[in-house]
Formats: C-alpha cells, sequence, structure tokens
C-alpha cells in the first residue's frame, strides 16, 4: 500500500503551521438534508441518527466554531499527530474537534478561544533535540 504524505511525528509537529480559515462555522445535525446543505457544508457525515453537517455560521452564533488547519500534508496513516494536538489544547481547556481530509487536518475550535489554539499549537512545535536519537552503542543480546 502506498502512502501519502508525511507520517514522521516529530517532522509533522515541525511543519504542521497552523492556520485559521476565514468565517465561523457550526456543527449541526439533519435527518434529511437538502442538496444545498450538503452542498453548503464543509464536512458532511452520515451516522446512524442523521447526518451532520459543518457549514458556515455567524461568529456571534451561540456554538461558533473556527476551523485552523493544519498546513502540512499528513498522511492518514500517521501515528500520534491528532493525540499530540488534542492534549495541547486540552491543557488549556480548549475542546477540539478533528476533521481529517486527504491531505490536511483540520480543528475546529470554540471561535472564542481562537487564538490561544493557534497560541498552543505553535508552542507544540518541538526544538529541534526534544526526540532524542535512539542510542544505537546499545547493542540488546
Amino acid at each position: 500500500m502506498r502512502v501519502s504524505g508525511e507520517t514522521d511525528l516529530k517532522t509533522l509537529l515541525r511543519t504542521m503551521q497552523p492556520e485559521a480559515r476565514a468565517g465561523a462555522y457550526e456543527f449541526v445535525s439533519a435527518t434529511a438534508p437538502t442538496p444545498e446543505e450538503i452542498a453548503s457544508a464543509i464536512a458532511v457525515v452520515h451516522e446512524d441518527e442523521g447526518v451532520t453537517l459543518v457549514r458556515p455560521t455567524a461568529e456571534s452564533a451561540v456554538d461558533a466554531m473556527a476551523c485552523i488547519t493544519l498546513t502540512v500534508h499528513s498522511s492518514l496513516q500517521a501515528v500520534g499527530l491528532t493525540a499530540a494536538v488534542a492534549t495541547a489544547l486540552a491543557e488549556r481547556g480548549i475542546a477540539c474537534n478533528v476533521v481529517a481530509g486527504f491531505h490536511h487536518d483540520h480543528l475546529f475550535v470554540p471561535w472564542a478561544r481562537r487564538t490561544d489554539a493557534i497560541a498552543a499549537l505553535t508552542e507544540l512545535a518541538p526544538d529541534p533535540g526534544c526526540f532524542p536519537e535512539p542510542d544505537v552503542a546499545q547493542s540488546t543480546p
């Protein structure tokens, strides 16, 4: 199987470059969304209980979310990126809903916390020495 995108966690964290998309979004559930509702959504998830739409909304809406895109081309086979990002945001009390696209991960955070989220993600990029190289001098009997 050919893997598209970056899989190395160290590289992903160093190069993720979080970028806030313009506008606010909301998550809504619809039993039978119209074709227009589906077309206007930036994400659609079909669940047993209905269809979840992520769609543009007013910044003043009660449940308005900001969308932050991690601009690195992350592989769908990458391990640890979602956990690292969710942990960094959780440590600051920031809720996060992740939607993975083929090329990028998109984080939906409360509109009022978007600046804090960008700061947390920017600080997450590791110093070059924070991932020690394996000690190859040790041998296993």
